[in-house]
């Protein structure tokens, strides 16, 4: 009996990490990758007062600050949340159309602009731009995958921002980037 409330326990402790890095997950997806039913996922999430993936994302969007940087039109991908100045997150769902017809396996642009976007919309600035960025393709991403990407402020020095992006697809790490952002101020853009 011991066992079963020690299993649960560290199923639950595990279910918090998973949704913390990954908010979208569904309870199909997470009752496949414990090995366990629906129900107990619902269960699970219940006894920890997690709320349904619909809610959870209507408070995401509810919390966050205004973004300074980009139009809400150039943000490539859905942003769920965003700190300024500190992090963000955005989902992006992948579409025959980004993807080559021969293989349907996402063309790259697609996925380097929604982490470069979200490194610009987290940087707290009416302007800012991408002087430089590393990033390193991991893993292949298909038509109707959903690319979740995480960006965090690495460091600030002045005008000069390195924001690390990560993008995955359910646990899977797609995408790495790390991305050095300036912030302009309004007379350097005149």
């Amino acid at each position: 009996m011991a066992r079963d409330g020690q299993a649960k326990h560290l199923r639950q402790q595990e279910l918090i990490r998973y949704l913390t890095n990954n908010p979208l997950l569904k309870d199909e997806e997470l009752a496949a990758l414990f090995g366990v039913s629906i129900q107990t996922i619902r269960l699970d999430r219940s006894e920890l007062q997690i709320p349904e993936l619909r809610e959870r994302m209507k408070t995401a969007l509810q919390s966050r600050r205004p973004v300074r940087s980009l139009a809400s039109d150039e943000l490539v991908g859905e942003l769920l949340d965003i700190e300024v100045g500190r992090c963000g997150v955005s989902m992006l769902k992948i579409t025959p159309e980004m993807c080559f017809r021969k293989n349907l396996v996402a063309r790259g642009h697609h996925l380097f602009a929604q982490a470069n976007s979200l490194a610009v919309a987290v940087i707290d600035a009416e302007v800012a731009l991408t002087g430089a960025a590393r990033v390193l393709f991991k893993h292949p991403v298909t038509a109707g995958d959903l690319v979740l990407a995480r960006a965090t402020v690495s460091s600030q020095q002045g005008h000069k921002t390195v924001v690390r992006v990560v993008s995955r697809v359910k646990e899977t790490v797609i995408l790495e980037g790390t991305f050095t952002v300036f912030a302009l101020s309004e007379e350097d853009n005149q």
